[in-house]
């Protein structure tokens, strides 16, 4: 999977998630990567789709591996740093974007690993990951870290 955190002139853009996982929570942008597509193409397509901007200049900055507890499945996302955009953000079926100061960014209303990687992301760190959540975060619902292992690394 990926996630696009796109950065500029102190402000960070996210998007409120309005269906699918994560629905009710701000977020990066980004995906499943489909089939044929580098992890590189799927977050280029995605920030496309999801607010109608062109990325270039990507940088992966993070890999996080996510789990729910009960769920064998690992959902692997690779986070990248989107140098140049061109266009407007658009809201869509999917986000609604806004623009946030790196100071004021809505932890609360995000997903509660996001304020651990983020400050690598913000310092240009790399960094990997592992979380274990008890289930996803919704509308109503935030999920609780059951386990989690977080740091900063030289390469990805």
């Amino acid at each position: 999977m990926t996630l696009c955190v796109i950065v500029q002139d102190g402000r960070v853009l996210l998007g409120m998630k309005k269906r699918g996982l994560g629905v009710g929570r701000w977020n990066g942008f980004g995906g499943k990567v489909d089939e044929g597509e580098s992890i590189e193409e799927a977050a280029i397509r995605e920030l496309r789709e999801e607010v109608q901007l062109v990325a270039s200049n990507l940088s992966k900055r993070g890999i996080i591996e996510f789990e729910f507890e009960n769920d064998e499945k690992i959902l692997e996302v690779h986070i990248f740093d989107v140098g140049k955009i061109d266009g407007e953000a658009q809201e869509t079926e999917e986000m609604k974007p806004q623009w946030f100061d790196t100071d004021k960014i809505p932890f609360e209303s995000m997903w509660p690993d996001d304020e651990h990687w983020m400050p690598y992301f913000l310092s240009g760190k790399k960094f990997r990951g592992k979380v274990l959540f008890d289930r996803p975060s919704d509308t109503e619902y935030t999920s609780k870290i059951l386990s989690m292992n977080m740091e900063e690394v030289e390469n990805i």
